[in-house]
């Protein structure tokens, strides 16, 4: 019985920790997040009148942007875990960006979160 336990846990214990890939556009999150939320409480087709190319130009981060999100080919998005802010932050310092960078982030999903292990632009 003790040995089946132990087998049991040195399985969990062993079992690696899978990294994805995602590609995706890099947004500030807390404006993001505010531009989904900002619809009409009684409109029944928010997909419709969405205007996702507008909410990404009004999204690109800027300079002091401390909270980003990745947001994927087919809208849905992720957060980037702390050290994932401290080095989107650093990827986007001193870059003028009219629009959102595409990026490419190499992690580990947590919920929404991604804890990074790799970002960098892509074009």
């Amino acid at each position: 019985m003790l040995a089946v336990r132990i087998a049991g846990l040195l399985g969990l214990a062993l079992v690696p920790a899978f990294a994805a890939n995602w590609s995706g556009v890099l947004v500030d999150s807390k404006c993001f997040e505010a531009e989904e939320r900002n619809v009409n409480p009684t409109d029944t087709q928010l997909y419709v009148d969405r205007d996702r190319n507008r909410e990404l130009r009004v999204c690109a981060p800027r300079e002091k942007t401390n909270v980003f999100s990745v947001v994927l080919p087919d809208g849905t998005s992720f957060r980037l875990d702390s050290a994932g802010n401290t080095r989107a932050a650093e990827l986007v310092k001193g870059l003028k960006l009219k629009t959102a960078p595409l990026v490419s982030v190499t992690g580990e999903k947590n919920g929404r979160t991604v804890q990074i292990t790799a970002i960098a632009l892509t074009k």
